[in-house]
């Protein structure tokens, strides 16, 4: 069920029903914002791994 998803068709639909919406003026401002976003998302990811291994002791005994 997953594989029939995201078909191509699928794909040009959303982008229509967006271009629609929110108009051409308003979309390359989103995408730079969703793309900021999931830029931001990733690096706090990875501080909080980075954190998360020095907080974790050497010695267990």
């Amino acid at each position: 069920m997953i594989d029939n998803l995201f078909r191509p068709f699928h794909l040009i639909l959303i982008l229509i029903i967006a271009l629609l919406v929110f108009g051409p003026g308003k979309l390359p401002a989103i995408g730079k914002g969703l793309g900021e976003s999931i830029q931001n998302f990733k690096k706090a990811m990875s501080e909080g791994k980075n954190e998360e291994k020095k907080e974790i002791p050497a010695d267990t005994k």
